[in-house]
């Protein structure tokens, strides 16, 4: 056999082998993927949620979980421990990887299910859409996904859309949710169907209701009871069940015909609520409040609040800020109301007691959230290691072979005659370069892993840091409010924040020292804090004062953030406000810079008490405050948009929304960089009370 014949049979075996390889390893690969899951799902059912994240690494390594799958039970490990956040980094994790086949697909479907409640519940509307939507398209276009999953997917959309004031587009979500859910109890010879139905009314029930459309709420609540009459009737119903939901049933419509100004049949509703064993039960109680609440039966509801800590131990909730708002706070105000005012004041001492830990605990919770993304450890950098398509790759170390034969065989056809030496120093010479391109080919398969692995973590750091800013502005007569902010890098140390509460309207602008991470993790402190002091109905000044002190603590890197805060009494236009080393802000229409104290920026120094100043009345005059990312903007010539052309601006143009003049300046500042790149974040809010 010549020497061509040689190479053509090996090419037809090596062409013949691999992909009967391959098909072997695909189906073991399936038979080991769906053991794992029976592994992961069955530690989760033991409540071993630490060991699912041991377990989820090990058979990634191994290669007989997806990286989607195991990202997937990470999160869900995290989501079972409470804590969410966590649990979002890894659902977006699970998101953007590679879909392999059908299984990924259908677990695809699990998580966009899960992360977009998450939001959801959070009151990020628009985040949750924006993973809600993409999913149900992917499932219409590959045909992989059950009625479940659309009707979830759908009933979580409608919900985001009604928050965001789209009713119309809401309806049609729940309606056609409503169809997928028929068609899954249909379809199902168990019961399970009917719960989720029932779970998914619920959840549209209480949508209508947070928004305030009790008349609709009605309609789904009235559906939600039909449902679990149908789910009564069947054989292998849980009779545990009933009473429970029977019992939300009731409370949802007493909120809702309260809301109606129906007070009598709110009452009757009440009153079948406590007929129920779920009424005596401490979540029943907590629940009950917030009919009680409403209805302004202060006294009772005080009682149901002696339950409160059973009934947040029972949920393995911890006192955290927003559980201080959600449920302490509520609990001094029964009291109060109530005229209990020892139990109020015991209370209030208690809120003081657990905020600064509270706070704390916050601060570092969100400080840990932002730091995992930028983990690197080696047990990481092994999973992407050893993520390669094990069939790419033998195909090609075959090829790589099979043209280094070809090369061998030509250069040994053609210098057959030259000496034995030069053969061999020419062989030498061809293994050499072979190992130096082996060398280089995995250097880049791992460098280019290592930059995609980063950019998606930094994408990741961005979406948590712009969940923290409102993107949601208040729709209220008389109050026109837009702020936008815009990182220099991936995630930056710019922050604003609004709080509205009755009459008062609290904002700020700040801007940390520095940009990139560490900027953008002292910004997450400093917002937390800003939101839960104004959420005391703290002066501007007493507020920066608090956040000096917390963040002043512990503080060996220096970093500061100067700050502009204000508050609003919207009834008499009075403005007290506090400037913590911040740029003045232009006020009035035509505009001119504020004069103020200088005070000191906010975590250099412990122990200042910051000044604050008021102005009586500015009801009728646009408030424009903003950080130096806008008047020091500069182009390639390092020429700075500057103050005078920002006041050039805002006197010569008239503009019709606030929203016009923050667009507009940000568009200005964009044709002055001329491409260049930006020297520092840019953040611009404006605000008119009339």
């Amino acid at each position: 056999m010549n020497k061509s014949k040689l190479l053509s049979v090996l090419f037809i075996l090596s062409m013949t082998i691999i992909p009967l390889m391959s098909c072997q390893n695909g189906k073991h690969r399936e038979i080991k993927a769906s053991h794992a899951d029976s592994v992961m799902f069955a530690t989760g059912v033991k409540k071993q949620y630490e060991q699912m994240i041991e377990l989820a690494d090990s058979f990634e390594t191994k290669g007989d979980l997806s990286p989607l799958d195991a990202n997937r039970w990470r999160g869900v490990s995290y989501y079972r421990r409470g804590q969410y956040r966590m649990a979002e980094i890894f659902y977006r994790k699970a998101l953007e990887c590679d879909i392999r086949n059908d299984q990924d697909q259908l677990n695809y479907n699990k998580v966009a299910r899960r992360l977009s409640e998450l939001l959801l519940v959070r009151g990020d509307y628009e985040g949750s859409l924006q993973v809600a939507i993409p999913a149900v398209k992917k499932m219409d276009q590959t045909g992989i996904g059950s009625d479940i999953d659309y009707a979830i997917l759908l009933n979580n959309i409608g919900c985001c859309q009604l928050n965001l004031g789209q009713d119309k587009e809401a309806n049609e979500s729940f309606l056609t949710a409503r169809g997928h859910y028929a068609n899954r109890w249909q379809s199902d010879s168990t019961g399970r169907g009917f719960q989720e139905a029932v779970i998914g009314t619920v959840y549209t029930s209480q949508a209508y209701i947070n928004t305030r459309r009790y008349a609709e709420s009605i309609y789904w609540i009235d559906r939600t009871e039909m449902l679990l009459g149908k789910y009564r009737q069947r054989s292998d119903a849980r009779t545990e069940y009933f009473d429970e939901y029977q019992g939300r049933i009731e409370i949802m419509r007493a909120v809702a015909l309260q809301g109606l100004n129906k007070s009598q049949e709110a009452a009757a509703a009440y009153k079948r609520f406590l007929e129920t064993d779920y009424s005596k039960t401490a979540a029943g109680r907590i629940n009950a409040n917030d009919y009680l609440m409403v209805a302004k039966r202060y006294r009772e509801a005080a009682d149901n609040y002696r339950y409160l800590d059973k009934a947040l131990a029972d949920w393995g909730m911890e006192e955290s800020l927003d559980n201080i708002q959600l449920y302490i706070l509520p609990k001094y105000k029964a009291n109060a109301e109530a005229g209990r005012g020892d139990s109020a004041m015991v209370i209030g001492r208690h809120i003081m007691g657990v905020l600064d830990d509270a706070i704390t605990g916050q601060k570092n919770s969100a400080t840990a959230e932002l730091a995992t993304i930028y983990d690197t450890q080696g047990k990481e950098a092994e999973i992407a290691q050893r993520e390669m398509d094990l069939t790419h790759s033998r195909l090609v170390g075959t090829a790589v072979t099979l043209i280094l034969l070809i090369i061998f065989f030509t250069v040994y056809t053609l210098h057959k005659r030259r000496s034995a030496h030069r053969l061999a120093a020419a062989h030498e010479r061809l293994e050499d370069a072979h190992a130096k391109l082996q060398t280089a080919y995995d250097q880049l398969e791992k460098t280019t892993k290592a930059k995609e692995r980063i950019e998606s973590e930094l994408r990741i750091a961005r979406n948590i840091q712009m969940s923290m800013v409102p993107n949601i502005f208040p729709d209220i007569d008389g109050i026109d409010l837009y702020a936008a902010m815009t990182p220099a890098k991936e995630v930056g140390g710019d922050l604003y924040g609004y709080l509205l509460q009755g009459d008062e309207l609290y904002f700020c602008v700040g801007d940390v020292s520095g940009k990139g991470v560490p900027a953008s993790l002292f910004m997450a402190q400093a917002t937390r804090l800003f939101r839960s002091l104004a959420a005391q109905h703290m002066m501007p000044s007493e507020i920066c004062t608090r956040m000096n002190n917390a963040l002043t603590e512990d503080n060996e890197q220096g970093m500061f953030v100067t700050m502009f805060m204000g508050l609003i009494h919207l009834k008499s236009g009075r403005m007290e406000f506090c400037n913590a080393g911040h740029n003045p802000p232009l006020l009035d229409n035509p505009p001119h810079y504020m004069e103020m104290e200088s005070n000191a920026p906010i975590g250099l120094w412990p122990g200042i008490d910051f000044v604050g100043e008021c102005i009586e009345n500015v009801k009728g005059m646009p408030i424009l405050v903003y950080t130096d990312g806008l008047n020091e903007a500069e182009n390639e010539h390092q020429e700075q948009f500057s103050d005078e052309r920002l006041l050039e601006i805002l006197a010569n143009k008239s503009f019709g929304s606030a929203k016009e003049v923050v667009e507009y300046l940000r568009s200005e500042v964009e044709r002055h960089r001329n491409g260049a790149d930006p020297n520092d974040d840019l953040t611009i809010l404006c605000l008119k009370v009339d």
